[in-house]
C-alpha cells in the first residue's frame, strides 16, 4: 500500500474562477476524505475573506487514500492553488512540490491569461499535464472549441482531457483515473539519506510554527534531530502528521510523501520557505535548489486614523507576518499622518487582502497613501539607491538618472475589443512586442512601466471589455525613465502623503486632476486656500478653495457709515490673514482617499 509506485502528487492550477476548489471538494468528497455532513463549499478555503470574495489565496494540501477501478489502493496528494497574479509564488513553490499538474479550463470561457502563466511554470518544473474542461453543465459550453484554444494557445496535447461539472459532479470518476494512469509516481529512495523540502510554513497559535514538507529521500519520524541548511539551526521534531483535511498525527512520512512536522519553533523567519531539511546526525552535502524568494512589488504607507492605535497596527502586522512572509514592513513617519509603517506588497490585490484583514480581524481604521514601485536612483558619486517613498528623493541634483521596474503583460481579448485595449496600453507608455490569434480572441504582449500598471490597470481593462480580457504580468527588470517627483502643497506646506513619481509628460494633467478634486475635497475654512502641484520649486497647477465670507456689514445703519464699514472690513481682512499664518488645514480622510480614486477614473 504504502510503496512510492502508488503515490500520486499533483497541483490544481487554472485561471481565477475556473473552478479549482469546487473540483478540489469534489474529489475530496469522492474519495471520502470528509463525509456528507462536514463536506461545505470550498473546504480548503480557510479564511473568511476567502469565501467571501471566492478566491484562494493561499495553497492548500490534502492527503486521500483511492481505491481504482482496478482495485489497487492509492495515496493522493493534492495541492490546491490560487490563481491570481499576485499569488504566483504561492503556486510556484507547490508545483515544485509535484511531478504533474491538472489544469482547469473554464469551457464556457476557454483559456485565459492566467491560464497561461501558470501552465508555463508547470512546463517549468517538468511537470505531466491532464487537462479538464470544467463547467460542462452550463449551455455555453464548448469542449470543441477549448480543446482547440488548448493546442493552438498552450500547446499541450489534449487526447487526454476530461469533460466534467465540478457543479454537478459528472467526470470527477475519470478525472481520478486519469491522474493513476497519466501522471508519474514520485522518484525517491526511502532507504537514502533524509532530504526534504520546506514547502510552506504558518504560525498556529497551540503548536508554534507548523511546516509543510515534501520528503524527497529517506523517512521523517517523531523525535528526530533534523538541520536546515539555509541556517544550519537543528531541531527536534515533536509531531509529524498528515492533512485529510483535517490534520492528522501520523507515526512517519516516506520519501514522496507531503505531510507537516511541529518542532516548537516560535519564529516563523527561522524557516525559509524553499530551504532544505536533512538529520542532524547523518546530513546530506548538495541542498536543493529552492525558490526564488518572492518580492514587493508595490509599496504604500499604512497609517491608522486615530493616532492611539499605532500599536495595535504595530501588532496586527506582525501577526499577519506570521502567515504571509511574502509582505514587508517598516516604521515611517509623515508630517501629514503621523506614525505609520512603510509596507510592501506583490500586487494591489495582495495590498487590499492584507488591509482588509487588518481592518477586520484587528479592528484597525486604516488609511492608504498612492500606491507605487521601487526606483532604482543612480547619484553622481556611482551610489545606486532603491526608493521606495517618493517624499524621499534626493536633490535632483545629484541624480544621474532614475529607473522604473517594467513588467512583460500578456493580454487576452475577444478581437472586438483589440483596438480600445492598445490604445490604453499605448497610454501607458507600453511598447508592444507581439500579436497572435486563437479563433477570435487575441493574445497580445506589450512592455509596460508597472507604475501605470499598479492603480487602475486591471480595473480599466474590465471594464472596457465587459469583463471578457483576462491580465497577467511578469517583471523584466528595470529601465531609465523620464520620471520627477510631484509634490502638492496646501496652503503653502508640502503633503508628503501625497508626493508622486510621475512620466515628465503626464505630470502637468494629473497635477491639474489633483488639485481639482483636492479643492472638492478639502473642507472651506476661514481663509483662502491655495492648492498647488509643483515639480521642485516650479508650480505646475493650482486652484484655490475660497474662505467663507462673514458679512460684517448688516448691523450698519446711520451717519458716518462708508467709514465703519471700511474700518470693519479691513478688520476682517487683517483677521483672515492672521488666521491664514496661523491656521492649520485639517486634510480629512476622504481628500487622501480621493486622491488615489483619480487614476481609477
Amino acid at each position: 500500500m504504502s510503496s512510492i509506485e502508488n503515490i500520486r502528487n499533483f497541483a490544481i492550477i487554472a485561471h481565477i474562477d475556473h473552478g479549482k476548489s469546487t473540483i478540489a471538494d469534489r474529489i475530496i468528497h469522492k474519495c471520502g476524505g470528509l463525509t456528507d455532513r462536514e463536506m461545505k463549499a470550498q473546504v480548503l478555503d480557510s479564511m473568511d475573506i476567502e469565501r467571501e470574495r471566492g478566491i484562494t489565496i493561499k495553497a492548500q494540501t490534502v492527503k486521500l487514500n483511492y481505491k481504482s477501478k482496478s482495485g489497487k489502493e492509492y495515496i493522493l496528494n493534492i495541492i490546491d492553488t490560487p490563481g491570481h497574479v499576485d499569488f504566483s509564488y504561492e503556486v510556484s513553490r507547490s508545483l515544485y512540490a509535484c511531478e504533474g499538474s491538472i489544469l482547469i479550463v473554464d469551457s464556457t470561457q476557454g483559456v485565459e491569461a492566467q491560464t497561461l502563466a501558470n501552465v508555463y511554470q508547470a512546463l517549468d518544473s517538468n511537470h505531466e499535464i491532464i487537462p479538464i474542461l470544467n463547467k460542462i453543465d452550463l449551455p455555453a459550453s464548448d469542449l470543441d472549441r477549448s480543446n482547440k484554444q488548448i493546442e493552438d494557445v498552450i500547446g499541450i496535447d489534449t487526447k487526454n482531457s476530461v469533460p466534467c461539472s465540478g457543479k454537478t459532479g459528472e467526470g470527477v470518476d475519470e478525472i481520478l483515473e486519469k491522474i493513476i494512469e497519466v501522471l508519474p509516481s514520485p522518484k525517491g529512495q526511502i532507504n537514502e539519506k533524509l532530504k526534504c523540502l520546506l514547502v510552506d510554513s504558518w504560525y498556529d497559535t497551540y503548536l508554534g510554527v507548523v511546516i509543510l514538507v515534501r520528503v524527497i529521500d529517506g523517512k521523517l519520524k517523531k523525535n528526530m534531530r533534523i538541520k536546515m541548511m539555509s541556517n544550519n539551526k537543528e531541531y527536534l521534531i515533536e509531531k509529524v502528521g498528515v492533512f485529510t483535511p483535517k490534520p492528522e498525527d501520523v507515526d512517519d512520512l516516506k520519501a514522496g510523501e507531503i505531510g507537516f512536522i511541529t518542532t516548537g519553533i516560535k519564529e516563523l523567519s527561522d524557516t525559509k520557505v524553499g530551504d532544505t531539511i536533512c538529520d542532524a546526525n547523518n546530513p546530506i552535502n548538495d541542498a536543493l535548489p529552492g525558490f526564488k524568494p518572492s518580492k514587493p512589488v508595490v509599496f504604500c504607507g499604512l497609517f491608522p486614523v486615530d493616532s492611539s492605535e499605532y500599536q495595535k497596527l504595530k501588532d496586527g502586522l506582525a501577526k499577519l507576518k506570521l502567515n504571509d512572509a511574502s509582505f514587508t514592513y517598516e516604521a515611517e513617519t509623515s508630517s501629514a499622518l503621523g506614525l505609520g509603517f512603510r509596507c510592501g506588497f506583490l500586487g494591489l490585490l495582495h495590498l487590499e487582502i492584507v488591509t482588509e484583514r487588518l481592518e477586520r480581524e484587528f479592528d484597525i481604521n486604516l488609511l492608504t497613501t498612492t500606491p507605487g514601485v521601487v526606483y532604482k536612483v543612480f547619484m553622481n558619486n556611482g551610489e545606486i539607491k532603491n526608493l521606495q517613498n517618493p517624499s524621499n528623493l534626493p536633490d535632483p541634483t545629484f541624480i544621474k538618472m532614475i529607473e522604473e521596474p517594467w513588467i512583460k503583460a500578456t493580454i487576452i481579448t475577444p478581437d472586438q475589443y483589440l483596438g480600445s485595449i492598445m490604445k490604453i496600453c499605448q497610454n501607458k507608455r507600453g511598447v508592444q512586442t507581439n500579436l497572435s490569434y486563437s479563433g477570435n480572441r487575441a493574445v497580445i504582449n506589450y512592455e509596460i512601466p508597472l507604475n501605470e500598471v499598479v492603480f487602475d490597470f486591471n480595473d480599466r481593462l474590465k471594464s472596457m471589455t465587459s469583463g471578457y480580457a483576462s491580465f497577467d504580468y511578469e517583471i523584466i527588470g528595470h529601465k531609465e525613465g523620464d520620471l520627477v517627483k510631484m509634490g502638492i502643497l496646501v496652503n503653502s506646506e508640502p503633503v508628503d502623503a501625497l508626493a508622486m513619481m510621475v512620466h515628465k509628460d503626464f505630470a502637468q494633467s494629473i497635477g491639474r486632476n489633483v488639485c481639482e478634486k483636492l479643492k472638492h475635497l478639502i473642507p472651506r475654512h476661514n481663509f483662502m486656500i491655495p492648492v498647488q502641484a509643483a515639480i521642485g520649486g516650479k508650480i505646475i497647477a493650482r486652484e484655490t478653495i475660497k474662505g467663507f465670507k462673514k458679512d460684517v456689514l448688516t448691523k450698519i445703519h446711520g451717519g458716518g457709515a462708508r467709514d465703519r464699514k471700511r474700518k470693519l472690513l479691513d478688520k476682517q481682512k487683517k483677521g483672515k490673514a492672521r488666521s491664514k499664518q496661523f491656521g492649520k488645514v485639517e486634510i480629512p480622510q476622504e481628500a487622501f482617499i480621493g486622491v488615489l480614486k483619480i487614476n481609477k477614473e
